[in-house]
């Protein structure tokens, strides 16, 4: 690739190219040069926005933790709508669908990483904790409405759910699970306190 090439959105795309990468071939294959290399482009460019591949690294995991926010909202908005067994396993399933659990492994196989995550997020594990608080802030919102138990324990509940469902999807290079093992989990978890019938 030439030098001195006006690239456009170059922190989007080497995000992409990496989450490329990331998907294809795990945390170990993530390098400058195979980031470059699938965003065709030079070596340098990752080095002029980034001061190192860490740093670069941590600022695509915040990106992509920025779009939890959204799927938030939208979780949220979509309260005293439909089934909170099947809001909840939407929701699962386009989380874990996406790079979420590659993002996981990514940030437990990097010690420094790590160290410059604890900087912007001092508690939790990126991802996990902040898909958590979307489905605590969910269930909240649902036992408002009366279509959660007004007793119910939405900050454990929550990351029960994260976790169970996160097991389902754990292997990167296994199947992918479907909707029906997810909506299993949910019901399972959510059965004692939703007002609701469960279908």
């Amino acid at each position: 690739m030439p030098t001195g090439v006006a690239i456009r959105d170059a922190r989007d795309q080497l995000f992409d190219a990496a989450e490329r990468v990331l998907l294809r071939d795990g945390p170990s294959a993530l390098t400058s040069r195979a980031v470059t290399t699938e965003a065709g482009c030079a070596k340098g460019v990752l080095h002029r926005h980034f001061a190192d591949l860490d740093a670069f690294l941590a600022e695509l995991v915040l990106d992509r933790i920025a779009r939890i926010d959204n799927q938030a909202a939208a979780l949220r908005n979509s309260a005293g709508t439909g089934t909170v067994a099947g809001n909840l396993t939407g929701a699962l399933m386009a989380l874990f669908g996406s790079v979420a659990v590659a993002i996981v492994g990514l940030v437990t196989s990097r010690d420094d990483l790590r160290a410059r995550l604890r900087q912007a997020r001092p508690t939790g594990v990126p991802v996990l904790t902040d898909a958590a608080a979307m489905i605590a802030s969910y269930l909240t919102t649902e036992r408002e409405l009366g279509r959660v138990a007004a007793d119910a324990d939405v900050d454990t509940l929550a990351p029960t759910l994260i976790g169970a469902v996160h097991m389902l999807f754990a292997d990167r290079k296994g199947t992918p699970s479907k909707a029906g093992a997810v909506h299993k989990v949910v019901t399972t978890v959510i059965v004692g306190v939703v007002q609701e019938p469960l279908p």
